[in-house]
């Protein structure tokens, strides 16, 4: 199985930064894509930005510009580098993780969740 360790997270000012950053640990596991996903109250949760292993990259149209996905070269972490922070950004942010459960299935995996709160 593939744990979510996710890290970062806070409040910002409108117009600041913030980077929040997710780690995945397993035993024997290959990542087919990594994530963040975020959620408001009272909203569904929704994709802010993907990259799979491959090197794509999706980005939600609203932080188009903004925020950055990146990883390391083993693609067991992901950062995402969030610029330009506006007060409608405030959500728990989600870690994802889609891997190898054994040589032909994979399944998605879940971080605990950052609240991230840009406010003045």
């Amino acid at each position: 199985q593939v744990q979510l360790e996710e890290s970062g997270g806070g409040l910002v000012q409108p117009g600041g930064s913030l980077r929040v950053s997710c780690a995945a640990s397993g035993t024997f596991f290959r990542i087919i894509a990594m994530g963040w996903y975020r959620q408001a109250p009272g909203k569904q949760r929704d994709l802010v930005a993907s990259i799979n292993a491959g090197g794509g990259i999706d980005y939600a149209d609203s932080v188009k510009g903004r925020f950055t996905i990146s990883r390391d070269n083993a693609m067991n972490t992901v950062h995402l580098q969030m610029n330009s922070l506006k007060p409608e950004d405030t959500a728990v942010y989600y870690c994802n993780a889609r891997a190898y459960s054994s040589y032909t299935e994979w399944d998605d995996y879940w971080g605990q969740g950052t609240q991230v709160t840009v406010s003045s």
